[in-house]
Formats: C-alpha cells, structure tokens, sequence
C-alpha cells in the first residue's frame, strides 16, 4: 500500500468523527511508500470487517465493496477495504452509539484512553491488518463469553425463535394441561438441547420439564422453584431478538468504558439487584437490595452518600400517596393511620392535621389529592430505622426497610424508585468510619433511642446507580431480565446508528 492509497484511506474522511481527520491525514502522510499489507492481506480484512455481526456490529455500516466491486477494480476496492475496516474499528474501540439514551448518566465513555490514531497507524502498516482489527475487538472486556453467548442467541432467532406460552395461571409442577405444557416444553427446547434430547411427556409437567425450568429460572437469577408464575412467564414469552438485543446492548456499552474509581465508592446495579462497596479496588461489602418497580423505575444516577438519618420520618410522595395509600384507604383508613401516617389539609392558609376515619376516600379525586401525608418514625415506618442521604435532583436514596421478606426473592423490583438495602447496618458501620465519636454501638444506640437524627459522615462515599443486565463472572455470561427495557431502547439506537462511510459499490 503505497502513501497515495493511505490518502485515499480518508477519502470520505468527513464521514469519520471530525476530531479524527487531521490527526489521520497527518499520519498517512509519513506512512512509508511500501506498506506490508498485500492483496491477499487486504481479502482476509474484508473478510474481517464482514465478520463484525459477530461483535454485535452491522458490517453493511462501513461501506465495504462488493465482490463484484473488488473483481472489477481491485486498486479502488483496496483503499474501500481500508476505509471500512478503519470505520469498523472505530466502532470496535468507541462503540457505535456515541451519544447514550436520555437518562442513562451511567454510561460514561472515556475514548481518550483508546487514541483511535495508533490503531489506525497499525491498521495502514501491519502484514497482517485483519489480526490488528481482532486485537481492537478484543480490546473491550468480556468479549470472547459475549461473543459466544450473542452467536447462540441470534442462532436461535435465525432458527425463527419461538412461540409463546397461552394463558395467566401459575405452571405448577406435576400438573397436566394438554395446551400450556407442551407450548411451556416447546419454548425451552428452543434453548434446552439436553431437554430436546429427553423424552416427551406430552401434556403431563413430568421431571424432564422440571429440571429444564429449573436451570432457566437459575440461569437467568429467579427463583428455582419449577413454579411458572406471572414474572417467569413473562420472560419466557418475550420474544428471542429481546435476549439477542440485551447481548448487543452489552458489547457496545463496554466499548471505552470509563474506568470506575480506584477509592471506596458504592455501585448498585438495577436489574441484578445488587449492592457492592469498594475499598481499594476490592469488594468490601456486597447485599441484595430491592429497586423500583417498572412503573415506578429507579433512576441512574452519580451522586454522594453525605450523612445518615436515624428513624426517619417519612413524607409520603404525591404519587405514592395518589396510587399506593388511596385505594388501601378506600378499604381501611384506621389500619393505615394505626402504621403511623398523619394527614394534613390546608385549612384557611394554614396546615390542620385530620382523622382519616372521618373522610369519604372513596369520593376523592386520585388527580386532584388535597391532602399532605407523613408517615412518623417507628417500626413500620417505610425507610425503616435508617436512611443513606445522597442529594440528588431526584430523591432517591438508600434505606432500611420492615418488608424484610421480599429480599428472599430472587427478582427485587418491589419499590417505589430509591434502593433498600438488606443490611443496612453493615453500610453503617462502614460509612461511619472516621466521623468523630462515632461507631457501631453509639449508631445502635442511636437507632434504640427511636429520636431522629441526622449524622453527616466524615468520609462522604460516591455512588452510581447503574444498569447491566449481562454479566460476565469466570468467563461465564449470566444475564437479568431488562426490567426498564433500557437495553431494547439502546439497541433500537444502535441499529439507527448511520453508515460511518457511504458505500462505493
């Protein structure tokens, strides 16, 4: 490849990100006017960039020639190969979609950290370009599990996917129904080869079928219990591109990753339920905790743990109070008001406490809820005995919860949008570190007394909420349920994405 041909590399240049082209330009200047890549080099990289729907990339995007195109004029094809595979490995080192979705602050790219202008130096000199587009694929953590796990999932939408499960009714094991359970046998055959390869037993839910829905709810994080209830039966009716979408979804969002930070920071993952510390790069502490249910979904966020309430008060939210209390009002307002809520109504300019026995609930408006709700300190008190503040725009934070029997479910989306936490004292502990006069027995005496108070901790601890449905622990893929559906807007966007080059032919 001679320097004329590099040039003709950034022919369509401004189709490649504007901050690219001078840099690029510079370098194919001082490219050497004998490059080691030959025809049969420059074949094996179309061959590569063909190859991108293995990484969860659109090789049609990159305007790479056709093989008529290259037969008919093999010195234009070869500055096209050139061109797309520069293109594609942009993609491969930055990801595709630059800008992330409204509201996902918890995708944060660093390209800085992979100079683009090395690889494509590397990409214009190597014998071999095709290894150096490899080495960028493998550049992004996790991608050989992923890869494999993609291959499986589009495998099985190529197959046609598959159909869904009729009806609403838990699946119970043991159970006969001539429809459901050969539909249920049918859908996890789909994925199951070692149930495809059991005998049939027909309309009866036998041992065979339990154990293949066994290893579905374990290896997607439910409950392994053989029950197909109303959230295992929503995921196995989803359709098979949703699972081939969350896998897209990954790779591209791995791509440049920012690093975490090396200090004691907090990170919870949403759709895996999952709280960890860090301390120097390792785990400190790691619980279950329960997140805002779809309707009501927590959001991502950065921010920082500053102090910790003791019995806190809780002032019930409008909406919670116009969806949640209203219609348990409706039914029993002595039982609510005796798990400690006040209410208030203005009254002539100023706010007069009422007795929610004397109120027609039924006749108030949901839209147009006159009235303030507090829910006071105690045992029944939502937030429980402590609260984790962390100022945000959107109020949300971390804090101990009475419903202590939901975190033995597997699938934890049960709040109102902030997170609870399985072991709040554990954090405590750990967060009141260093603060002056205090420790674990004053904390616990604090928390006895049943007065409220407000600590700020000595040592503030940052906080990211995130949303990663795919991960990758040893090598293996373990995968959530996309609860929000993040990863189907993200992969909507990432096949919107357009062509970074257009095609010559």
């Amino acid at each position: 490849m001679r320097r004329r041909d590099a040039l003709l590399l950034l022919a369509a240049a401004p189709a490649l990100p504007p901050f690219l082209v001078a840099p690029l330009a510079a370098r194919a200047e001082s490219l050497p006017r004998q490059a080691a890549a030959s025809w049969p080099a420059a074949l094996r990289l179309a061959e590569r960039v063909r190859a991108l729907d293995a990484d969860g990339l659109d090789p049609a995007a990159y305007g790479l020639p056709t093989e008529a195109a290259i037969a008919t004029d093999p010195q234009a094809a070869y500055s096209a190969i050139f061109r797309a595979a520069a293109a594609g490995m942009s993609d491969l080192l930055h990801g595709r979609v630059r800008v992330p979705p409204a509201g996902r602050v918890d995708i944060a790219r660093d390209t800085a950290a992979v100079p683009l202008a090395p690889w494509i130096d590397q990409l214009a000199q190597a014998a071999e370009p095709a290894e150096v587009m490899e080495r960028a694929a493998l550049a992004s953590p996790d991608t050989l599990p992923l890869r494999a796990a993609l291959a499986e999932a589009r495998a099985v939408v190529d197959r046609g996917g598959w159909a869904s499960i009729p009806g609403t009714a838990t699946i119970e094991p043991g159970s006969f129904d001539p429809v459901r359970i050969p539909a249920l046998r049918a859908r996890l055959q789909a994925e199951d080869p070692i149930l495809a390869a059991t005998p049939d037993e027909g309309a009866s839910y036998g041992p065979n079928l339990l154990a293949a829905v066994r290893r579905w709810q374990a290896a997607r994080g439910f409950e392994v219990d053989g029950r197909v209830g109303r959230i295992s039966l929503t995921a196995l009716n989803r359709p098979a591109e949703w699972r081939m979408n969350q896998l897209l979804a990954a790779m591209d969002m791995r791509r440049a990753a920012a690093a975490r930070p090396s200090g004691r920071h907090i990170a919870v993952n949403i759709p895996d339920f999952h709280f960890k510390l860090f301390e120097g790069g390792q785990v400190a502490l790691e619980m279950a905790v329960i997140v805002g249910r779809p309707g009501r979904p927590t959001p991502m966020l950065n921010a920082t743990m500053t102090a910790v309430q003791f019995n806190p008060p809780w002032g019930v939210p409008m909406r919670n109070a116009r969806e949640d209390l209203l219609p348990r009002l409706r039914r029993n307002p002595a039982a609510v008001a005796a798990q400690g809520f006040h209410f208030f109504r203005s009254v002539a300019g100023e706010m007069v406490e009422i007795d929610p026995t004397t109120v027609a609930w039924s006749a108030v408006d949901p839209q147009h809820f006159p009235y303030i709700i507090r829910q006071e300190a105690g045992d029944s008190s939502a937030l429980g005995r402590i609260k984790f503040i962390m100022p945000n725009r959107d109020d949300i934070y971390l804090h101990d919860t009475p419903d202590r029997h939901y975190f033995n479910r597997p699938d934890r989306a049960f709040s109102s949008g902030c997170i609870r936490l399985a072991r709040p004292l554990d954090l405590l502990a750990i967060a009141l570190e260093g603060t002056p006069g205090w420790d674990r027995d004053r904390a616990i005496r604090a928390i006895d007394s049943r007065a409220t108070s407000v600590t700020s901790l000595h040592r503030p601890i940052p906080v990211r909420l995130h949303y990663n449905t795919v991960v990758v622990e040893h090598g293996r893929v373990r995968m959530r349920p996309d609860i929000y559906g993040l990863d189907q807007a993200y992969a909507a966007l990432l096949a919107a994405a357009p062509p970074r080059l257009a095609s010559r032919g």
